[in-house]
């Protein structure tokens, strides 16, 4: 075979394939080659070839020439994000291109403004099958212009003739079984593989290349898997994906048993059925509401137990709405008319998660990103494809492909995966709407005062809610960990989910208590369960107007007392909302936003713009930034920790940090760079040690000196353990403040794990244990002349405020809502009685009794 020659297809500089940052291109796990860095604005055919597929992004194409080698051009770094926009595809998959053939069109000057890089990758993605014997680097190359040569590799190359399948059944370790972390662990690892993998549980296959039918297996802790692998690098791959799973990918379980569903659905497998179809929705009609049957499950005291989404107490009348049927024609046009309306409605949706997600922050954000990942899910488009060469309309194929893989993760009755399908539904909806040509933005509309009680409610839908409107909802199903849950925390709505089917019989406009932190719906409460809860919600309100009247003011007691009022910020939308409310500094900035639902640690540039965003918008308020604090319950997954049989007690918070010190080291850059210089202070998670605070403080001089800032960096640290705690004398004599994490400390002082549901109610940071922590490390940090603040949740809580001033706290960070209640009370406030009461609450026998003691406090 002669050797084969591929031309640049772009102009601009070539470069090593180590000069891309980004490992996945660096380390040659997709394969080797080349990049370009382009000047130009059209990729062309390096070779003639066959198209293999051009992805629904438009930013990247692989090709196959005559002798087999594929060759895939990737546009860009992280373009999949722009969802489209900047790409013109001028081929389409199957298409015999040649040579100097414009491939993909491209807007250069957009990409420089919005990609993390323009760098383009040209990579041989069957390495095995064929070997770069020249190749043209550090230099400018025109298009046409000889860039590689290829030559076959011998057979004897090979170790394992293609088509042999290699098998091996293991055992599965992980706590959760194969949800989407792991699913996207997995489909990384065999992606760096040219052979076919698939799982194999009771009868069903999953490609490991597709979370979503990874996640479909509903597969369990203890569920016995069989790998099937088929191809030249079978036992390779199998290793390398059998000893990920059974490492645990952090998520290793020692006797801990899958979570079950929180409700099973009734009847047909998952109770996905045409009224659960992708729609819009909509108030439900008066005649509807009238129709309702009478209520046979409602209990007689008009009590509904739920689980909380998110706390807080709502008044108003109950809002109902359904979800309408979209229409859809089975029958299609030609399957390639249908193919490509598919495709451009899935170009469109993905266009519009990339905007959003461009502006979204926190938990919405990490939202769209999965959305877009499920989008981009290729089983997902090969079942609509395959269902579109059969005769099918795009519309009709698309649902069928998404309700089959709802179905599947309804059916694992995992509560978490059943949580995802809502995402799969949601996904549906919005494409078949792209479809229809109709608005991807829907709004709801609601009277003034309503608390929506649904079946369910699907993310974009409590995106696009009217909260002027919107008081709170509830819904039938769902679950603590749904991203409906975690956006109503977000948005501060009160919000229970789980209620169950008891909830359909409340009809429309009946009045309504949501109590969501008790966990509680009252159903047509009487006259004097309303005056009362009525009195307490308007007090409660003009309590906060009051408060928020006057949050511009300096946070004193009413001897005179400086405390400090800050707010715990993710975002500078938090920062934005922190300053509006009377914050006076940000007292934790969690890092843990840039690093988590990502592939590849953020480079310093990207770290050192979002920290800048944020001072900003504090403008010139202190920024305390907490260095990165993953592991335990937060794992990065580009991060390779080992599965340890408690990740809390392991390498967590700073050990992370200086276990990875290229990581801490770019932090460190990041925060220095921000303006104007002594802005930030630095603070450190999880110190156990003086000599943990003495490696940071080493590498926070290195950092400094390679980057000249010779400005004073304050180098705080988080007390969360109690070893910290009773040694603070000691901290306090190096550390420039101390900042107590009292989740954290409450959990290890009283060894109760907080995301344990069996004791998670009994830990409370008022036990006296930790009060009396909260004073020895007061007194260590008075010491040396060091303040000592509270950032844990302590710091939100009024009946915990007077006791921790009393201790000798001063510095409080909250959320960013509570900043001016917290004000108003400090401003009632006396140290001498502060005092007092503090002695007598860590007098006490027992959290109970100090919350009833707390009660009894009068300033």
């Amino acid at each position: 075979m002669k050797p084969i020659i591929l031309t640049s297809p772009l102009q601009g500089w070539a470069s090593p394939l180590e000069a891309v940052p980004d490992p996945v291109f660096a380390e040659r796990m997709m394969g080797d080659g080349i990049a370009v860095d382009p000047t130009g604005d059209c990729l062309h055919a390096p070779c003639d070839a066959v198209v293999l597929s051009v992805h629904a992004s438009g930013h990247a194409i692989t090709l196959r020439t005559p002798e087999g080698a594929e060759i895939l051009m990737h546009i860009g770094l992280d373009t999949v994000a722009l969802g489209g926009r900047g790409f013109t595809p001028c081929v389409v998959e199957g298409a015999t291109v040649q040579r100097l053939d414009p491939l993909i069109r491209f807007d250069l000057d957009l990409l420089v403004c919005e990609a993390r890089a323009v760098i383009t990758p040209v990579i041989v993605t069957n390495p095995e099958r064929f070997t770069i014997v020249r190749r043209e680097t550090d230099r400018l190359v025109g298009v046409g212009e000889a860039m590689m040569t290829l030559e076959p590799r011998d057979s004897a190359d090979v170790a394992v003739v293609e088509g042999d399948t290699v098998r091996r059944t293991i055992v599965v370790p992980l706590v959760h079984g194969i949800h989407a972390r792991p699913a996207a662990r997995i489909g990384e690892t065999a992606r760096k593989f040219v052979s076919d993998v698939a799982i194999h549980k009771d009868e069903r296959d999953g490609n490991v290349r597709s979370p979503v039918a990874l996640m479909a297996l509903g597969v369990k802790l203890g569920d016995e898997i069989t790998l099937a692998a088929t191809g030249p690098d079978a036992a390779d791959a199998l290793a390398a994906i059998g000893d990920l799973i059974l490492g645990g990918m952090g998520e290793k379980a020692g006797s801990v048993a899958a979570p079950a569903a929180l409700f099973p659905r009734e009847g047909g497998g998952p109770g996905i059925t045409n009224d659960r179809a992708a729609g819009s929705w909509a108030p439900a009609s008066a005649g509807e509401q009238g129709a309702r049957k009478p209520a046979t499950t409602l209990p007689a005291d008009g009590r509904l137990p739920g689980v909380t989404a998110s706390p807080g107490i709502a008044i108003g009348q109950a809002g109902l709405f359904r979800l309408a049927e979209i229409a859809v024609v089975r029958e299609g046009a030609d399957p390639t008319t249908e193919r490509a309306a598919l495709d451009e409605a899935l170009a469109t949706v993905a266009a519009r998660l990339a905007t959003k997600s461009a502006t979204a922050t926190g938990a919405e954000r990490a939202i769209l990103t999965a959305h877009t990942a499920l989008l981009d899910d290729p089983t997902l488009t090969a079942a609509a494809h395959a269902a579109i060469a059969q005769g099918d309309s795009a519309a009709y194929a698309w649902r069928t492909a998404t309700r089959a893989q709802a179905d599947a993760l309804h059916a694992t009755g995992d509560a978490r995966l059943a949580e995802r399908a809502d995402d799969m539904l949601d996904l549906e909806r919005q494409v078949l709407r792209a479809l229809a040509g109709e608005d991807l933005d829907e709004r709801l509309s609601f009277p003034p005062g309503t608390i929506l009680l649904a079946d369910d409610l699907l993310p974009s839908h409590l995106l696009g809610l009217d909260t002027a409107s919107i008081v709170g909802f509830c819904v039938e199903r769902g679950g603590p960990t749904s991203h409906v849950a975690i956006l109503a925390a977000t948005m501060g709505l009160p919000a229970l989910v789980a209620v169950g089917p008891a909830l359909a019989e409340i009809a429309a406009g009946t009045p309504l208590i949501l109590d969501a932190g008790a966990g509680l719906l009252h159903v047509a409460p009487d006259a004097e369960t309303q005056a009362t809860a009525q009195t307490a919600f308007d007090a409660q309100t003009e309590r906060r107007r009051a408060a928020l009247a006057n949050a511009s003011k300096e946070c004193r007691t009413q001897d005179g007392l400086r405390i400090e009022a800050f707010a715990n910020l993710g975002s500078a939308d938090d920062a934005e909302a922190a300053v509006r409310n009377g914050a006076e500094g940000c007292g934790l900035l969690r890092t843990e936003f840039l690093f988590l639902e990502r592939d590849s640690a953020p480079s310093v540039a990207e770290q050192t713009a979002d920290y800048q965003r944020i001072a900003d918008t504090l403008d010139g308020r202190p920024l305390i930034v907490r260095l990165l604090d993953i592991g335990g319950d937060k794992p990065a997954p580009y991060l390779p920790i080992a599965a340890e049989e408690n990740p809390a007690l392991g390498l967590r918070g700073i050990r992370v940090g200086l276990a990875h010190p290229e990581m801490l080291d770019a932090q460190l850059r990041a925060i220095l760079a921000v303006r104007p210089a002594g802005q930030c202070r630095i603070m450190v998670p999880m110190i156990a040690s003086l000599a943990e605070l003495r490696a940071v403080r080493t590498a926070l001089d290195a950092a400094a000196a390679a980057t000249g800032h010779t400005e004073h960096v304050a180098l705080g640290i988080m007390i969360e353990t109690p070893a910290a705690a009773v040694t603070a004398d000691l901290l306090a004599s190096e550390a420039d403040f101390l900042s107590i994490g009292t989740n954290d400390l409450t959990q290890y002082a009283l060894a109760m794990d907080r995301g344990n549901p069996a004791v998670a109610s009994d830990l409370d940071g008022l036990h006296p244990a930790v009060l009396r922590l909260i004073a020895r490390t007061c007194e260590g940090g008075a010491v040396h002349g060091k303040w000592t603040g509270v950032c844990g949740s302590l710091a939100s809580d009024p009946l915990a405020v007077p006791i921790l001033i009393g201790l000798g706290v001063t510095e409080l960070s909250s959320a960013p809502a509570l900043v001016p209640e917290i004000k108003a009370l400090v401003a009632t406030l006396t140290i001498d009685a502060c005092r007092a009461h503090a002695a007598a609450a860590m007098n006490c026998i027992s959290a109970a009794d100090v919350r009833t003691l707390a009660r009894s406090f009068r300033p």
